[in-house]
């Protein structure tokens, strides 16, 4: 069941707030233990990575070889060999279609201006082991990467006594080229700072778990990371068009993720609202995970009924939410007032995990309100840029007074005599 609010200024705020307030807590104790386990591993290397592996994990960490690789992959369900093959083509062909490239040109001065834009060194993706191993995560991770030209792509992954093999076949099919059996802080730590054969990365990406989720925030700055994932959510703005069925199945699909998730319906019908209820009831009782999407229905989730869809629009943008789904009679006409959200699904046959498996975009999204800021996980963040001058001297001779006008309004006067000093007679 979920609560259905009628808007009017107040009860659809505490709504709000609360989702926020799920999104913002940190445990005291995570972050001093996180803490412990990055100076350990900056100070001792491998021996302290395998020992906390050892402890949490029981296992030491190891490197898998590319036979274990293909037997995974030959290991694989034919249908499901080739499900994870065409979702690697589709984001394969996105990511390609979006790639920044290099460019120069002349400037209006005469000299050459431009930017040169290369892939990363080595980044690293996390993938989680147990319950949470996603071998969509693994493509939605590594492709992009891999078409940004990414010199190495190492992933990393808890030793597990039985890793997934359709991780693994995942990894195989998106180019990874090294996979190490680590999890935990303890991998982030190594990946950090370097530890034995595990190398630093430029760059890490992936979901993890709360330790995880510390250790990458702590490792910001000596690597870059994707984001600090929050509680998934989805926010379906519908209309009494709408299929109730349809609805309750995608805040559903979203619920069943964690009890922390939010789904949330906007709409402008009380009837709809209703009839979505008693949809969530129904197919939650045939569902697996039912406990789990209970929970957050109960604690996050909610049917808000607004004035009317521009309310509905307006509502959106200052949650922001991960995942926007518009099911309304012209769903495309609501998209230019969209600002804020990680992905948007237009109408009824566009549903959210269409997006999480095979359409192309990425899955990996900005959550708990950043999307305000931050931008999907794509082949972008896989690239740095360099720009790029040369001039002659009979491009910059004209503007060498500019230049020196300009530094000794700064008080800059070794600034000045760098251009002054070219043309002395």
């Amino acid at each position: 069941m979920i609560s259905i609010i009628r808007a009017d200024g107040t009860a659809e705020r505490r709504q709000l707030d609360a989702m926020r307030a799920r999104a913002a807590e940190k445990n005291a104790d995570i972050e001093t233990a996180v803490k412990a386990i990055m100076e350990r591993v900056r100070a001792e290397g491998m021996p302290a990575v395998e020992r906390y592996s050892l402890q949490f994990d029981r296992r030491a960490p190891y490197e898998l070889s590319g036979e274990q690789l293909d037997e995974a992959y030959s290991a694989c369900p034919p249908e499901l060999t080739a499900a994870l093959e065409h979702a690697a083509q589709n984001i394969r062909d996105y990511n390609e279609k979006l790639l920044t490239r290099s460019m120069e040109w002349t400037s209006p001065d005469g000299g050459r201006v431009g930017r040169i834009v290369r892939g990363l060194g080595r980044v690293g993706i996390y993938v989680p082991g147990g319950t949470a191993a996603y071998p969509s995560s693994v493509l939605m991770n590594a492709v992009p990467a891999k078409v940004a030209g990414v010199g190495e792509i190492v992933m990393l992954t808890p030793p597990t006594e039985n890793l997934s093999g359709a991780v693994l076949a995942a990894a195989k099919i998106a180019g990874v080229d090294r996979v190490i059996a680590v999890g935990g802080a303890q991998a982030v730590a190594a990946v950090t700072y370097g530890a034995g054969f595990i190398p630093k990365v430029d760059k890490l990406v992936g979901p993890g778990n709360a330790y995880v989720a510390a250790a990458k925030r702590m490792a910001y700055g000596a690597l870059d990371i994707d984001m600090v994932a929050g509680p998934s959510e989805v926010l379906v703005i519908a209309d009494e068009t709408a299929d109730p069925k349809f609805v309750a199945a995608d805040l559903l699909s979203q619920a069943e993720h964690d009890k922390l998730a939010s789904a949330v319906l906007l709409t402008d019908s009380m009837e709809l609202a209703r009839a979505v209820d008693r949809e969530v009831i129904r197919q939650t009782g045939y569902l697996c995970r039912s406990d789990i999407m209970e929970a957050s229905l109960r604690d996050f989730g909610c049917a808000i009924v607004c004035r009317g869809l521009d309310q509905c629009v307006e509502l959106a943008n200052e949650i922001a939410p991960e995942h926007l789904e518009i099911v309304t009679q012209s769903p495309r006409e609501l998209l230019p007032a969209v600002k804020n959200a990680g992905a948007v699904f237009l109408g009824a046959y566009t549903p959210e995990p269409l997006g999480d498996y095979l359409a192309g975009p990425d899955h990996v999204l900005p959550t708990s309100g950043t999307a305000r800021f931050f931008s999907p996980l794509s082949v972008d963040s896989f690239l740095k840029s360099m720009s790029v001058l040369e001039f002659g001297r009979e491009a910059l001779e004209p503007i060498s007074q500019e230049i020196i006008s300009l530094a000794r309004a700064e008080k800059l006067t070794a600034h000045a005599n760098s251009i002054q000093v070219r043309f002395e007679r």
